[in-house]
Parts: structure tokens; sequence; C-alpha cells
């Protein structure tokens, strides 16, 4: 059975960072993701690790303030979050696929999903 199970959400202040982990179970896949779901909003893409090559991919609301990773060895994806703001406030939610794209922004093109973890972050 494959699980995505993250960690390390909760409430944080304004300006300071955050570390979200998601622990993949049962298989590996080629790339990695997190999205975000914030109240009454889309769910929306926020970053991607494709072991292929080791390339990284942002939307451009987090770029240069979040950082992305992946351990192979312990088959888990981080998610480092620098200078958080209300904005950042969501759910977030790891993702996984064998899917070869050009972009991984498409939440279609990921077929296993984790629970996702609540971010809130006060002003």
């Amino acid at each position: 059975q494959v699980q995505l199970v993250e960690s390390g959400g909760g409430l944080v202040q304004a300006g300071v960072s955050l570390r979200l982990s998601c622990a993949a179970s049962g298989r590996t896949f080629g790339t990695m993701a997190w999205f975000r779901q914030a109240p009454g909003k889309e769910r929306e893409f926020v970053a991607a690790a494709r072991r292929t090559g080791g390339h990284t991919y942002y939307a451009d609301s987090v770029k240069w303030r979040f950082t992305i990773s992946r351990d192979y060895a312990k088959n888990t994806v981080s998610l480092q979050m620098d200078s958080v703001t209300p904005e950042d406030a969501a759910v977030y939610y790891c993702a996984g696929t064998d899917l070869v794209a050009a972009a991984y922004d498409d939440e279609s093109l990921f077929y296993n999903w984790g629970q996702g973890t609540q971010v809130t972050v006060s002003p």
C-alpha cells in the first residue's frame, strides 16, 4: 500500500522559517511535489523535485523563499519555507508521480497524495 504522510505544519509568525516533510512508503517516485490549498481557493502548485537530473521547479510566489529537497535513502521530500507570510497559510500536500513532463504544476500529473498538513501564519 502506497502512503504519503506529511508532517511539520503548525502555527508560526510571519517572517520565520518552517520545514515540512513527507515520508513515502510502498514505492518510490520519479517526481515528488508540494501543493497547497488555502481556504476558499483552489489547490495550487508550490514546488517539485525530479529524481532524473535533480531538477527542481517552483511557483513564482515561493521562488527564492522555499526550497524543495529529497532524501532518496529515506524516501522523503521536504519543503524548507523561509520568510513565510500570511499568504503562505494553507494545507500543504505532498504528491508523487512517475510521469515525465516539462512542468509539474498540474495536479492531474500526480496519482498519490498525502492527507495534508496545516500551516497557519500569524501577521
